[in-house]
């Protein structure tokens, strides 16, 4: 096993000196319980610069065991993951999903498939119809038992000591990925993964979320507007935080308002019905 399988990540003391990271408010009265589960989870900071450190033999295995264990909608399990190591097929991945440069730097990519082609083959076994296959909650169970396994997979991995980012912008092109990764019909990538060693040369951090109150409803949601203050004081956090990653200082309601607010900003995702029905999926069943 490699030298480096301590964490690169700077390590906090305790559950409350992480809530202080991620809110920047005191944390509440009583103290969280102590978890070392919950600490890690809580510990979680996307890593986009790693080192070429190959990861150690069994982590893959570990972490898709850790996949597996995730629920999963009446135990369909629709869903895959593409492990690429190749450094060229990185790369190929890499321009495909927006140029973002750690694709090709970072040793492992997983691309997470909602997979119905393997209910397909299940059902074609046994000559039948599978009317259900088409329908819209079938898709989106299946985006849904993808999700929870990447997350899964990711808590395992960041518990070795690597760091992730998860990739969205293989959806950008997602007919042009699924050629890639070789997928067949009704599969589709709906995230991937960069995984590696963090580079300690790149140093990143906690990134600020919400005050937990906005997102927290207790017995009922609440429809009433998140408080002005609430989100002007995390604007100013998430610019603070970005500045002091030599990042543009730009807020949280930045953020969202360009990606909502011009399709362009998509990035090509704009366009993932028409795909997804090249694609095999019907999303258009009763």
């Amino acid at each position: 096993m490699s030298d480096v399988t301590v964490s690169s990540f700077p390590a906090l003391s305790s559950m409350n000196a992480l809530w202080q990271a991620r809110y920047g408010t005191r944390p509440p009265t009583p103290p969280l319980p102590e978890s070392p589960v919950a600490r890690s989870l809580m510990a979680h900071r996307s890593v986009r610069a790693f080192s070429p450190t190959a990861l150690p033999e069994g982590v893959l295995e570990a972490a898709v065991a850790a996949a597996q264990s995730a629920s999963t909608a009446c135990n369909m399990q629709a869903w895959s993951v593409v492990a690429v190591q190749d450094e060229q097929k990185r790369a190929r991945i890499a321009e495909l999903a927006g140029e973002q440069a750690f694709i090709a730097q970072a040793p492992l990519f997983l691309a997470w498939v909602a997979d119905l082609s393997r209910l397909e083959q299940v059902g074609r076994a046994q000559d039948c119809a599978l009317p259900g296959r088409d329908m819209l909650d079938t898709f989106v169970t299946s985006v849904i038992d993808t999700a929870l396994a990447a997350q899964n997979a990711a808590a395992a991995l960041e518990s070795y000591g690597l760091g992730i980012v998860y990739v969205g912008a293989v959806r950008n092109q997602p007919e042009a990925i699924a050629t890639e990764l070789g997928l067949p019909p009704r599969a589709l990538a709906v995230c991937g993964m960069s995984v590696g060693y963090p580079d300690r040369n790149h140093p990143t951090s906690i990134r600020p979320r919400l005050p937990q109150h906005v997102v927290l409803h207790r017995e009922r949601y609440d429809a009433q507007p998140s408080a002005p203050a609430d989100i002007a004081a995390y604007d100013e956090r998430v610019r603070a935080a970005r500045a002091s990653q030599d990042q543009p200082a730009r807020s949280w309601s930045e953020s969202v308002l360009a990606r909502l607010d011009n399709a362009a900003a998509l990035h090509g995702r704009e366009h993932l019905p028409q795909a997804l029905r090249a694609m095999g999926f019907r999303l258009d069943q009763a």
